[in-house]
């Protein structure tokens, strides 16, 4: 029975080519995730968009600084 397990996890979790998304996602409107996987690079959004946000800001300021 052990191999069933595995082997639905498996097909839940690979992305079909059809609808670009695994079947866990169409169901539970999530990905499924285990322990041990690396995110992925873009995964954090809003942190890169504070990053972007300071850097502007920081410009910005050296710009002013160097006015006065």
């Amino acid at each position: 029975m052990e191999w069933l397990t595995t082997t639905e996890f498996v097909f839940n979790k690979k992305v079909h080519t059809i609808t670009k998304s695994s079947p866990f996602k169409v169901y539970y409107k999530r990905e499924l995730r285990i322990g041990f996987e690396i995110r992925k690079k873009g995964k954090h959004i809003k942190v890169e968009e504070f990053m972007k946000e300071m850097k502007k800001i920081h410009k910005e300021a050296k710009v002013v600084l160097k006015k006065s």
